[in-house]
């Protein structure tokens, strides 16, 4: 009840981030919904298919998770604690206000399933999709509802434990970083880049197997070899974990050969967001590889594209929801560095070469990530050809 009163007075900005949330776990959910319906005629690949479905899920939960720490009714605040709203209070009402909105997506999905099979009557559309439905065979209500709480549980739980309230470690405190000593490195780079080479060669060694061990992608009949898909999770797997080293390798970078005062503070910000944006830009750029590595495989390829229309639902809901969640954290950024910010105008720093900064943050970005997963995408297409 709290995390509903809560939800009334929020930013318009937070709000339309919730609707997001809802509208990817509605279509989850209604992809979770026709791998049931396919389940239901088909008893030879629907787990295969459902599995499938794991990815847009995950990527949902990414973007659900990153909603949540973004959210300003989560943080806490000065005499909240007295009144029993404790960070481990607030906590468990970002997890509540998570599984409400993942739950209002997943009953949109439902009704919408419902009405494209022909079973709610008198509206537009009704029954368009009852052969791609399995309109003839009776849904288990059970098992759609037992599909339809993944999301909203696993986002809750995932919600949770990101913000639950963690003991400072040894050494540590809360002071912020002085210009003179800038935060360590983050260390994952060695161990990002042998995940990815080694996702890149269990993709490689998959594709050469035999033709019979195929993982079907839900909308069409062909398949792809499971280790090119266990290969390729890996892959991202490596560049989410190599992320915050590029980015500040990427800071590094801007800093270097007489740097002026825009390029300074871009790569001393760009430094400093390493840790915080690192994850979702790694994420973000293994997806553009994976849709540059499809795009050039079935460029090539003669005839019609054996991609379903849920397919192409799977794929929008992964791209859109792993920009957004990157564009959820460069916004946490944004707000983190606020109080730099102010301190820098109220000294007179012209809002020029603040603009400049930022541009010079992402200009940065693109030269050092985009040939990266470039050559990536080109890597692991080149097998499957």
């Amino acid at each position: 009840m709290l995390a509903l009163r809560l939800a009334r007075g929020t930013h318009p900005l937070v709000l339309l981030r919730r609707l997001l949330v809802a509208a990817a776990s509605a279509g989850v959910g209604f992809l979770l919904l026709c791998t049931l319906g396919y389940a239901v005629g088909h008893s030879g690949s629907s787990v295969l298919r459902l599995l499938w479905c794991a990815v847009p899920l995950a990527a949902t939960v990414h973007f659900a998770v990153a909603v949540a720490r973004t959210d300003p009714s989560t943080r806490p605040r000065t005499g909240l604690s007295a009144v029993g709203l404790g960070p481990a209070r607030l906590a468990a009402i970002a997890a509540a206000s998570t599984a409400v909105t993942c739950t209002l997506g997943s009953v949109v999905a439902l009704l919408v399933y419902l009405h494209l099979r022909g079973d709610i009557d008198g509206l537009p559309f009704d029954g368009a999709a009852a052969g791609l439905l399995a309109a003839d065979e009776p849904m288990p209500l059970a098992g759609a509802l037992t599909l339809l709480a993944v999301l909203p549980v696993t986002a809750s739980v995932a919600a949770g434990l990101a913000l639950r309230p963690r003991t400072p470690r040894a050494g540590r405190t809360s002071d912020p970083v002085h210009p003179e000593e800038p935060a360590p490195a983050p260390a994952g780079l060695p161990w990002g880049f042998a995940l990815v080479a080694a996702g890149l060669a269990v993709e490689t060694y998959a594709s050469r197997g035999a033709q019979g061990a195929a993982f079907p992608m839900p909308g069409h009949p062909e398949g792809t070899p499971a280790g090119v898909l266990a290969g390729w999770a890996i892959t991202v797997l490596g560049l989410a974990l190599a992320g915050p080293a590029l980015a500040h390798f990427c800071g590094r970078l801007l800093q270097l050969a007489r740097p002026s005062a825009a390029r300074l503070l871009a790569g001393r910000v760009l430094m400093a967001e390493a840790r915080r944006i690192g994850r979702p830009l790694g994420v973000v750029c293994a997806v553009a590889a994976g849709a540059i590595a499809a795009a050039t495989l079935y460029g090539d390829r003669a005839g019609p594209h054996p991609f379903g229309p849920l397919t192409g639902l799977g794929a929008a809901l992964v791209m859109s929801c792993t920009v957004a969640t990157l564009l959820t954290a460069a916004l946490e950024s944004r707000h983190a560095r606020s109080h730099t910010t102010a301190a820098l105008v109220s000294l007179g720093t012209p809002v020029a070469v603040l603009r400049t900064a930022a541009f010079l943050r992402a200009a940065a970005l693109l030269a050092v990530l985009t040939p990266l997963t470039v050559l990536i995408a080109e890597v692991a297409a080149l097998p499957l050809r």
